[in-house]
């Protein structure tokens, strides 16, 4: 067997070595030579799968270490009996800790007031679904939008969208890039937000419009952006105007990164048979596997906010994406995994 293998991919060098051929590549430079003879490849979002690359190859398998698909032609894989698979989920309590230190640290800097307010949680799954928990533990009332968790288990947890927007004071997307998310946040979703509403994307850039985003930034309390239209050529204007601007890395968690490798290389494992693998996690060495737990009972706002920021700075990411717009890639490929912690 063949294995084509993302480079970026954190903890993975040794581990398919003894069951097949071996190949680290650059992510997004990956091209149909590459995968000529290959049974499978273990991927991120900067490899583009689709019928231009993929044509004419005898890849089985395409295991990507991310929650997302949407770099993945489902239907052309379905289509050719190409199996895919992701790593749901991985990026939850990274991406958790992301959206708390981002709430808690731009309101302590703009001194606005979190209490009684309520959150508009849009897209309510692994994501959505460990922050809604977070900030219930914290006091906040939450409000969940996600019309395909409604259809299937009913509407009693769930509102629409329309509701949740004029009656949000913090709106956060968590939803997956598709169709139906596609340019959700235009300008009539901007026009339904309470004015000085924190707005947070730490989902994909293309659910939202950027220009109709500038648009309504007057309106708006708070922007907080992680994700961006056409990445790594990043809007240099949305940039100046977002309180928190951070170059795609809310999941970027030490704990997120060992799940996430571990979920693919089980993946491969049990497509191929590879019996060891079933249970394969990481060894981090001396670094811890676990998570930090916090407890937050009893402490004011300003003292949630600092104990968040020491666990995690958000505002250096910020910092450091600010004076680095053009090293979008290689912030990422070279950021220090933080360790996630955990709400009591």
């Amino acid at each position: 067997m063949k294995f084509v293998i993302d480079k970026a991919i954190p903890f993975i060098n040794g581990v398919l070595e003894p069951y097949g051929e071996v190949v680290y590549l650059d992510g997004p430079s990956i091209c149909p030579s590459d995968i000529a003879d290959a049974d499978a490849m273990l991927i991120r979002t900067r490899t583009r799968c689709n019928a231009a690359l993929l044509e004419g190859s005898p890849v089985k398998l395409i295991a990507t270490a991310t929650i997302g698909t949407d770099h993945i032609d489902l239907d052309y894989c379905a289509k050719h009996g190409i199996h895919t698979c992701n790593a749901a989920g991985c990026n939850a309590g990274g991406v958790m800790n992301y959206v708390l230190s981002a709430i808690y640290g731009t309101a302590a800097r703009k001194r606005i007031r979190l209490e009684g307010s309520k959150v508009g949680i849009v897209g309510v799954g692994n994501v959505g679904g460990r922050v809604a928990s977070a900030l219930r533990l914290l006091g906040f009332n939450v409000l969940l939008c996600d019309p395909p968790r409604a259809q299937a288990e009913g509407p009693a947890l769930f509102c629409d969208l329309d509701f949740l927007l004029r009656n949000s004071d913090i709106v956060t997307l968590h939803v997956p890039l598709n169709d139906s998310t596609r340019g959700m946040a235009d300008a009539s979703f901007f026009s339904k937000m309470k004015v000085g509403a924190f707005f947070i994307n730490a989902s994909r850039g293309e659910v939202v419009v950027e220009n109709d985003l500038l648009d309504a930034i007057e309106k708006l309390g708070p922007v907080i952006l992680d994700t961006w239209c056409n990445e790594p050529r990043v809007n240099r204007d949305l940039i100046a105007r977002a309180d928190i601007a951070t170059p795609h890395i809310a999941g970027y968690s030490y704990q997120g990164k060992l799940l996430g490798t571990a979920m693919t290389v089980r993946s491969v494992a049990r497509y191929f048979g590879i019996k060891d693998l079933y249970e394969f996690f990481p060894n981090p060495g001396e670094q811890p596997k676990d998570a930090i737990k916090l407890d937050l009972r009893g402490l004011s706002e300003g003292q949630i906010a600092s104990t968040l920021q020491y666990n995690y700075p958000i505002f250096t990411d910020d910092f450091m994406f600010r004076i680095n717009p053009d090293d979008f890639e290689k912030l990422r490929e070279n950021y220090r995994y933080r360790r996630e912690f955990f709400i009591d």
